[in-house]
């Protein structure tokens, strides 16, 4: 059965603000202290990660 690989951290392109993966809540909280408050978060997302694990 195939398994979900899910992305531990993200980065905004436009303002650089990190988030990581919290498993307790299942939602991404915000991991660093830059950041535009009143971006519209831009996420770098090019192809390369691969959703499913083989």
């Amino acid at each position: 059965m195939a398994e979900l690989n899910r992305p531990e951290r993200r980065q905004c392109v436009e303002c650089g603000r990190e988030d990581s993966w919290d498993d307790s809540t299942h939602n991404w909280r915000i991991a660093g202290e830059e950041g535009r408050p009143f971006c519209i978060h831009e996420w770098d997302i090019n192809g390369s990660h691969n959703p499913i694990r083989n």
